[in-house]
């Protein structure tokens, strides 16, 4: 069953598309005397038909695809979907924003835009660079003499985008500017550094009897904080793990595929022909195992590959770099600093031969008697007749599951959408093939006081215990008295007293850096002096102050303007994003996707 879906699951794409396009087409004919029923999305009145959404959602999914290399799951699925509407609701509140300001394009900003800011893709490509570097007359030829009317098109409205965008930009944050004194004060946060002596006071501190809660005050305290304790839904699951992990005779067979890769490389074979055919990269694959420019201690990148890069001389087709994703044939085309230009082919290890076949018959066995049935008890039979444990695991809604070290695909959607006792689809993971049972699905929500009473009491009791730190801080202020010294006098009173600094305003010590209020008390400190009881989020605090550091003002009047530059382009950036935040607030917004989908689905079964 397994291997019969790879094969005929391109026909089944078809055939769910075509049924899928009926049904649209069915919608279209029929809105014209229903009224509105392919109405995705609305946005203050204007709407988002299906077809509208489809083309958009799918261009968002292929997007998806070209970054992750491989199949999009239920959570990728999901994300896109999102992504797609927060889209589709900003241009729309963007054109009426346009229409309002009468902000437009002209023919001739669409020509100047492309002449000289070509898009960055463009940029990238290596029939428009000379000696590795962009050469805008390549460009400024290639669009003059563009005969292509899709490319044409495409690139009028990717500008018709853009240029209004640039405009309302410009609009919103024209009268932007930060002035010598602030980018001064900005200067001093950076760069003035105090020496100050902490002591603190925390409510953790005091014993549990000094802070006694009764039945009543709990009572009392869970209702008045129900939303801080407020959960997400939460779904138990059981589950069953065949796994499909290689065998050594599976990596010999990869391993035998990639020598015979080099050998034909090495007799005169291209790169990147070999490549764009054999490499399970399809990102980099497509165009000819590109991964582009990368440092040669860049982070996030396997460390085993790094390593094989490391030994390689430009030019070179390295020996098999074995890593988690299999085995890599690397090269370097090009040495700049420490940025190198890498191609890659990617060779998986993968089942074969007599393991393969036996693998995918259990699968096919688990698929077959466990999968999407409604009595999930068949689980618990079927574990027992493949010879595998039945284990069990939480998932909080929003997270993804995870199982030891490999993220499980689809579970975290398909568990809040499933009805409890169902078993789910065969999951096909890194480690095994997966069947999830549904056990039971806690709703969010603000649980009862009895399933929750323990911590309601420690809120509670936290609260009580802050009152009484409160007063401890003030009886040791009064018999501290006009002492100054807190390292000499705080253990007297059961202070712990530490002496922190030199440290400037923006990066203070741990135990000051949640409370701003005590960090802009040690900056507004004499030297020689020391404070009362400062009153923060979390404690009592006493400081004294020992000595303070100036900021060079000479050191700040070299740097101000390129200081002043981050901060304007920062506080645009600021300004545009609550603009637009705004905008979303007072929208009127209709989502409609799940009373839509949920008729298709209706439709089909």
């Amino acid at each position: 069953m397994i291997r019969t879906m790879r094969e005929i699951a391109k026909p089944v794409f078809w055939v769910v598309a075509i049924s899928f396009i009926g049904w649209l087409a069915y919608g279209q004919v029929t809105e014209i005397f229903q009224g509105g029923r392919d109405v995705v999305l609305r946005v203050d009145g204007r709407d988002v038909r299906l077809a509208e959404y489809n083309t958009a959602l799918q261009s968002a999914y292929e997007q998806v695809r070209r970054q992750t290399g491989g199949r999009l799951t239920r959570e990728d699925e999901q994300q896109a979907q999102n992504q797609v509407v927060d889209q589709l609701i900003q241009l729309m509140l963007l054109d009426r924003q346009y229409r309002k300001l009468g902000i437009s394009v002209t023919d001739q900003e669409l020509i100047q835009a492309a002449q000289s800011s070509p898009p960055p893709d463009v940029m990238q490509a290596a029939e428009f660079q000379t000696n590795g570097q962009f050469d805008i007359t390549k460009w400024q030829r290639y669009i003059a003499s563009a005969s292509d009317p899709q490319f044409l098109q495409s690139l009028e409205a990717r500008y018709r985008e853009q240029i209004p965008q640039s405009k309302l930009i410009q609009y919103l944050t024209a009268d932007i500017y930060v002035s010598d004194p602030k980018l001064w004060r900005i200067y001093q946060d950076q760069h003035d550094s105090v020496t100050t002596v902490v002591a603190v006071v925390r409510p953790e501190q005091i014993p549990d009897e000094d802070a006694p809660v009764s039945d009543v005050e709990v009572e009392r305290y869970y209702q008045s904080h129900k939303a801080d304790f407020k959960r997400p839904a939460v779904a138990l699951l059981s589950y069953m793990a065949l796994p499909r992990q290689p065998y050594a005779a599976d990596s010999a067979v990869a391993l035998e595929r990639v020598l015979r890769i080099r050998t034909q490389i090495t007799k005169g074979a291209k790169f990147e022909d070999l490549a764009k055919r054999e490499s399970a990269d399809t990102s980099s694959g497509s165009k000819g195992g590109d991964l582009e420019w990368i440092r040669r201690d860049e982070g996030g990148l396997d460390p085993q590959f790094m390593a094989g890069l490391r030994r390689l001389a430009p030019g070179v087709v390295s020996s098999p770099v074995l890593t988690n994703y299999g085995y890599h044939l690397i090269r370097i085309d090009a040495a700049r600093g420490d940025s190198l230009h890498v191609r890659h082919i990617l060779i998986p290890i993968e089942l074969t031969g007599q393991h393969l076949d036996y693998v995918e018959g259990r699968a096919d066995t688990l698929d077959r008697l466990a999968a999407e049935q409604t009595d999930g008890t068949v689980l618990d039979g079927v574990a027992q007749k493949l010879g595998l444990p039945v284990a069990h695991t939480r998932l909080v809604e929003g997270d993804r599951m995870t199982l030891g070290r490999y993220a499980i695909p689809d579970v975290s959607v398909w568990a809040f959408e499933g009805r409890v006792g169902e078993t789910s689809p065969v999951i096909e993971a890194s480690p095994a093939y997966y069947v999830f049972r549904l056990d039971s699905l806690v709703p969010a929500g603000t649980p009862p006081l009895a399933e929750i009473r323990e911590h309601v009491l420690s809120a509670a009791r936290l609260g009580k215990k802050r009152q009484a730190a409160e007063r401890r801080a003030a009886e040791i202020a009064r018999a501290l008295g006009d002492k100054t010294s807190l390292l000499q006098a705080g253990p007297a009173h059961g202070l712990d007293a530490q002496k922190l600094g030199p440290f400037p305003r923006l990066a203070p010590p741990a135990l000051m850096h949640p409370d701003p209020l005590v960090v802009g008390a040690a900056f507004g400190l004499k030297p020689g002096t020391r404070s009362g009881v400062i009153k923060s989020r979390s404690g009592f605090f006493f400081l004294e102050a020992l000595s303070r550091t100036r900021a060079d003002s000479a050191a700040w009047a070299r740097q101000k303007d390129r200081q002043r530059e981050g901060i304007v382009q920062a506080a645009r950036q600021a300004r545009v994003q609550a603009y637009l935040a705004a905008l979303r607030e007072r929208a009127k917004v209709v989502d409609r996707r799940k009373e839509i989908f949920s008729q298709a689905a209706a439709s089909g079964s």
